[in-house]
């Protein structure tokens, strides 16, 4: 076997925001147009790896996925250990838009999976100018709380080892073992009650169902993208979430689960390539 650099290259961005300085770390590959990328909950940017590394869509596209605070090489602000982390709505919305005007990323395409896909949904109706396009992964607007969050965060259990059993289920049964493997790695490796302070957002502080109906898409296009194994976000939450917003983009992934883009990443990027083809087409006749 013969050693072989990856194309991807890791920096970490000093971040002012709200008060506290926050130390960001963010791997990109590629140039072109500003493809931002936001990883599920309790995982980090490891996940968008396939992305990253894909020539196709880095020939065209600047990849750039970053670990929330709190994730992955993410550290937390300064005083964390006497607070419980708890990810709101708003806190979420506005750290996306800082960290894209941090890098001075001119109208990025934003896409999100689970959490990242939801906080999506929020900035297509909040800030929707910003963005070039935006594509939801397993985005819906709400979902019912169908477990009891306190065993992600328990003196009884493995904290790591319970997050990704919780998560397990959710991966699709064709995704190759490899790949299912690692995805569960990143939630054994997550901090403490971070899985869970981010559940805060997905299953109580993200409900948009009062929202998305003021979503405009000829403000900036919505593409969404969802696993047919997903019970998280089912195909049905989606396309309840395309009904609600005429002109979205809906695709469901045949084979896929909650997590495309780490669980098999060629599959998704089959999906994936000719939405990007689609937006760079229109930048283009765009001017």
């Amino acid at each position: 076997m013969t050693a072989g650099l990856e194309p991807i290259v890791g920096r970490y961005l000093s971040l002012d925001f709200d008060g506290r300085r926050y130390r960001v770390y963010f791997e990109e590959a590629g140039e072109g147009i500003p493809l931002l990328c936001l990883h599920t909950a309790g995982a980090d940017g490891r996940q968008y790896r396939g992305v990253l590394n894909d020539a196709e869509v880095t020939r065209r596209f600047r990849v750039i996925a970053f670990d929330m605070p709190w994730h992955g090489k993410s550290s937390p602000p300064q005083g964390f250990e006497r607070e419980e982390y708890r990810l709101t709505r708003d806190f979420y919305t506005a750290f996306v838009v800082a960290f894209a005007d941090a890098l001075a990323l001119q109208q990025p395409v934003l896409m999100g999976c689970s959490i990242g896909g939801r906080v999506v949904l929020n900035l297509a109706a909040t800030h929707a100018a910003r963005f070039r396009a935006l594509i939801g992964l397993q985005a819906s607007a709400h979902v019912a709380p169908y477990y009891d969050t306190d065993w992600l965060h328990h003196a009884d259990v493995h904290g790591g080892e319970v997050c990704a059993g919780i998560v397990s289920g959710l991966v699709g049964p064709d995704a190759p073992g490899v790949h299912r493997w690692e995805t569960l790695w990143h939630y054994m490796q997550g901090g403490p009650g971070v899985f869970k302070g981010d559940l805060h957002f997905y299953k109580v502080d993200g409900d948009l169902r009062q929202r998305i109906t003021s979503i405009d898409v000829s403000r900036c296009p919505l593409f969404l993208l969802t696993g047919e194994y997903d019970y998280s976000c089912s195909p049905a939450e989606t396309e309840e979430v395309a009904a609600l917003v005429p002109g979205a983009r809906c695709t469901i992934m045949p084979g896929l689960g909650h997590f495309p883009m780490s669980e098999d990443p060629e599959r998704f990027l089959e999906h994936l390539r000719p939405v990007l083809c689609e937006i760079e087409e229109a930048s283009q006749k765009a001017g």
